[in-house]
C-alpha cells in the first residue's frame, strides 16, 4: 500500500507541471501551423487546378507551307496531377474544419473524443497529401528531364510556364505537408498533457 501511494505521488508529481498553460500554448501553436498549412494546400490546389498553357506547333509541312496545330497542357491530362489536386483539396477542407473546431470546440463536451479523433484525421491527411505530392513530383521530374531509357521525351522545354506553375504548386504542397506533420506530432503530445490535466483534477 505504501509503495502504491508513493507511486501515485510520483506520477502525480510528474503531472504537477503547469499543464493548463502548456495546453494553451500548444493550442495556439497548432492553430497557427494549421492556418499556414491551410493556405499552403489551398495555394497548391488552386495553382495546379488552373495550370494551363497552349502552344502552337508545326506538325507537318506541305511544300513550303507549315501545318500548325494548337497543343494544350493542363492538369486533367495527368492522373497524378488530378490526384494531387484532390488530395490537397481534401486536406484544405480538413484543415479548415479543424480550425473551426479549434475556435469553437471548447464550447462543446466531446468527453476527450476530440483529442483522440483529430490526430487520427491529421495522420490520414498527412498520408493523403504525401501520396499526392510524391506522385506529382515524379511526373514533374519526368516532364522536366524525360526518360531516355523508356524513350519518353521531356516537355518542360516547350511548356515552361506550365512546368513552373506546377513546380510552385508542388513546393506549396510540400510545405503544407511538413506543417501538417508537425501539427500531428503536437496533437499526439497533447494527449499526454490532457491526461496529466485530467489526473491533476482528481481529489
Amino acid at each position: 500500500m505504501a509503495d502504491e501511494k508513493v507511486g501515485e505521488g510520483a506520477e502525480n508529481g510528474a503531472c504537477q507541471t503547469p499543464v493548463v498553460s502548456a495546453n494553451k500554448a500548444n493550442d495556439w501553436l497548432i492553430f497557427l501551423l494549421r492556418l499556414f498549412a491551410f493556405f499552403a494546400t489551398v495555394s497548391a490546389t488552386v495553382v495546379m487546378a488552373i495550370n494551363k498553357q497552349t502552344l502552337t506547333v508545326v506538325v507537318a509541312t506541305i511544300g513550303r507551307t507549315p501545318i500548325q496545330a494548337s497543343v494544350t497542357a493542363k492538369f486533367q491530362h495527368t492522373p497524378a496531377f488530378i490526384f494531387f489536386v484532390i488530395a490537397n483539396g481534401l486536406a484544405s477542407i480538413h484543415n479548415l474544419l479543424m480550425l473551426i473546431v479549434e475556435l469553437i470546440g471548447h464550447k462543446f463536451d466531446f468527453k476527450g473524443l476530440r483529442y483522440l479523433l483529430i490526430p487520427i484525421l491529421d495522420m490520414l491527411n498527412v498520408a493523403l497529401v504525401s501520396g499526392g505530392t510524391s506522385a506529382a513530383v515524379f511526373i514533374g521530374e519526368l516532364a522536366r528531364n524525360g526518360n531516355s531509357h523508356a524513350k519518353w521525351n521531356k516537355i518542360c522545354d516547350k511548356f515552361s510556364t506550365y512546368c513552373k506553375h506546377g513546380g510552385g504548386a508542388m513546393i506549396a504542397s510540400s510545405i503544407g505537408l511538413v506543417l501538417m506533420i508537425i501539427v500531428n506530432v503536437i496533437s499526439i503530445t497533447k494527449l499526454r498533457i490532457q491526461k496529466c490535466q485530467n489526473y491533476s483534477r482528481l481529489p
